[in-house]
């Protein structure tokens, strides 16, 4: 599969919400199911990575269909909303990179 931009993956979603999925569930809903998701991907990544063990339905479980899961009620969400995300991140990457482009390298944590 070739690389795809945020506004085509955008694009993508909203196609196939008036393709396959009738309408979008309305925002808040949306909001929830971002909840869940966000939720099992953290289930996911404790059991890989933290100290907890796989349960028998965990081990079947894949992180990027999890990730992907995440992503995908998040582009619904810019769609509902109006948000271009490939403004938004270029402007959240430069609020962080004008706010932080000196903290991460003089601290000494790191």
């Amino acid at each position: 599969m070739e690389a795809i931009t945020l506004k085509q993956a955008q694009e993508q979603v909203d196609n196939w919400i008036r393709t396959y999925g009738v309408r979008y569930f309305n925002e808040l809903t949306n909001m929830a199911i971002l909840t869940e998701e966000v939720g099992e991907l953290a289930r996911i990544m404790a059991r890989t990575y933290g100290e907890q063990s796989f349960k028998e339905s965990d081990k079947h479980r894949d992180l990027g269909d999890e990730m992907a899961d995440v992503l995908w009620v998040l582009l619904c969400l810019a769609n509902q909303t109006g948000v271009d995300l490939t403004a938004a991140f270029k402007k959240n990457l430069q609020k962080k990179t004008d706010r932080d482009k000196e903290r991460h390298i003089n601290n000494k944590k790191l």
